[in-house]
């Protein structure tokens, strides 16, 4: 666990490194239980993981590994997908509006927040991207009809879990990693899109080190 840099009084951001799954697994649930004891702030875990394959909720058999690479089944909502190095993950940990006064919480008015604030970063180093109906996350839109021509793909995915009003999980926003860690899912569980990177799609080496100041900067959007 490294430096936290606090971006308000009631919001800080944390830079836990590269880390395992289930150590940042146990931070996010610590962290979790103190927001909603009130012994620290509404808090953003910033990282990168050490390669590996999470499962939430809604994956199907038929999109796992078929070489039996091993799996970790989460609480979070969404499918199958990869976290590893040159990956920017965060993990929001924010009470949402309404939650302290016992009010319906609107958790796809969240999401919606979370794909904008990507779609912001996203801007700001020149890659226009956009949503898609029905698909949560953040996707460079397809190629006009050509040869050639690729369909449109995922840049930054969701994937989040509301408990007692308070957000886990969250994002995860491809900078430079090995693109090849997808070839043994079926990513989020779509079969008709593709999956890239910024570095991909801007024909140059886009660290997290640079992606990390950008998303630190824009998450009070949150």
């Amino acid at each position: 666990m490294t430096a936290t840099t606090t971006t308000g009084l009631e919001r800080a951001v944390r830079w836990l490194g590269t880390i395992d799954y289930t150590l940042a697994w146990d931070e996010q649930r610590r962290t979790h239980a103190a927001v909603l004891d009130d012994s620290e702030p509404d808090t953003v875990l910033l990282l990168e993981h050490l390669s590996v394959y999470t499962a939430g909720k809604r994956t199907e058999p038929w999109e796992r590994p078929v070489d039996g690479t091993p799996v970790i089944d989460v609480d979070r909502g969404g499918q199958i997908t990869w976290h590893g190095p040159g990956q920017l993950v965060g993990y929001p940990i924010l009470t949402l509006p309404g939650a302290r006064e016992g009010q319906p919480v609107d958790v796809v008015a969240y999401v919606r927040r979370v794909e904008k604030m990507l779609i912001d970063v996203c801007a700001e180093v020149g890659l226009a991207t956009t949503r898609i109906e029905g698909r949560s996350g953040v996707w460079v839109p397809a190629d006009e009809p050509g040869a050639g021509s690729r369909p449109a793909r995922k840049v930054a995915a969701i994937g989040i879990r509301v408990a007692r009003g308070i957000t886990q999980h969250g994002f995860a926003i491809n900078c430079n990693p090995d693109m090849t860690a997808y070839d043994k899912i079926v990513a989020c569980g779509i079969r008709d899109a593709g999956v890239t990177s910024l570095s991909a799609e801007l024909g140059r080496d886009v660290t997290v080190d640079e992606i990390r100041p950008i998303i630190e900067a824009n998450v009070a959007t949150l």
